[in-house]
């Protein structure tokens, strides 16, 4: 029976969800798993320069898959024939693939997986299933969306997060550094997290962001820093739109990020795995080691940039 009485839990925000057409899911790994399932895919090509979660993952539900290289402008290095059953996975790296590229990619190898985990704002395109991560643009414990015209006739289980706030109510109050522990162990358990549909907790949350206002501000502070940072970028960008940080290329990024650490400016090695598994002379080696993702989202204005750039 329901229960009637009693204390208040968390109140039904607003139901103003960004993506609300598309499959909610509890993680981007688990949403690329869909996709396979729903599909019928048997093996999957995949960058280099890629997290080892997608990789892991595929292993664990025994699906076959190759890797690719990326050229200097992220675009991948592929040349194969893709059969029936084959698709190429593409990372829309930092959101430097715009719409009409994206269709590109399309046209030229037919079957296309598109990976906007660094993408939120980017639309996806008829046609071209599209994965969006919402961990990595707002403070949720879990989420993503899964833009696909397939569905899996699974009855999968509604995901719940109520123990995976701790990090982010202790931010939201404290200091990030004093909940770092609690944010590593909650990003390992979803290693082995099953495929599920996004929590109750995840998606009332979604629904209260005021996301006009995040994509202005992500916008706002991503032209400061390209103003001030772009003539000495050693890689060329587009300003996407709402955009995930600024990649800001530097010869010694591994040392620049424990420097930027000690003044409490935390950068993420994005994919670590890559250091670990190619060539030091590899494109996909540098620019894990020395594209610096520099914050500029919601959280930030201008001047928070500026501390950024002085420190830099």
């Amino acid at each position: 029976m329901k229960e009637i009485g009693g204390y208040f839990g968390l109140d039904e925000f607003v139901n103003n969800e960004y993506y609300r057409n598309l499959v909610r899911l509890n993680t981007g790994r688990n949403a690329l798993i869909y996709l396979l399932k729903a599909k019928g895919i048997k093996k999957l090509y995949i960058p280099y320069f890629l997290c080892n979660s997608v990789s892991n993952i595929l292993e664990k539900y025994k699906y076959t898959f190759e890797y690719y290289y990326i050229d200097e402008h992220f675009n991948p290095i592929f040349n194969k024939n893709l059969l029936e059953s084959e698709y190429l996975y593409i990372v829309n790296y930092y959101g430097q693939f715009p719409s009409d590229k994206v269709r590109s990619f399309q046209k030229k190898y037919k079957r296309v997986i598109l990976d906007n985990t660094q993408a939120f704002f980017q639309k996806p395109l008829d046609g071209i299933d599209t994965i969006y991560s919402c961990r990595k643009f707002f403070g949720v414990p879990d989420g993503a969306y899964l833009s696909t015209d397939m569905v899996l006739c699974e009855n999968l289980e509604l995901d719940i997060s109520k123990e995976r706030m701790t990090h982010i109510l202790g931010r939201y109050e404290s200091m990030a550094s004093e909940y770092y522990n609690d944010f590593q162990e909650n990003d390992a358990s979803y290693k082995n997290e099953s495929l599920k549909y996004m929590s109750k907790l995840t998606r009332n949350i979604l629904g209260a962001i005021d996301y006009e206002k995040v994509r202005e501000v992500r916008n706002e502070n991503y032209d400061y820093l390209d103003q001030i940072l772009g003539i000495q970028n050693k890689i060329k960008v587009i300003k996407p739109n709402g955009a995930f940080s600024y990649p800001y290329y530097i010869e010694n990024g591994l040392e620049v990020r424990k420097n930027l650490a000690k003044k409490k400016i935390y950068l993420p090695t994005l994919w670590p795995n890559v250091l670990r598994n190619m060539s030091e002379d590899s494109i996909e080696y540098r620019y894990t080691a020395n594209i610096l993702p520099l914050p500029c989202d919601q959280r930030y204005g201008v001047g928070d940039m500026k501390q950024i750039i002085s420190c830099l």
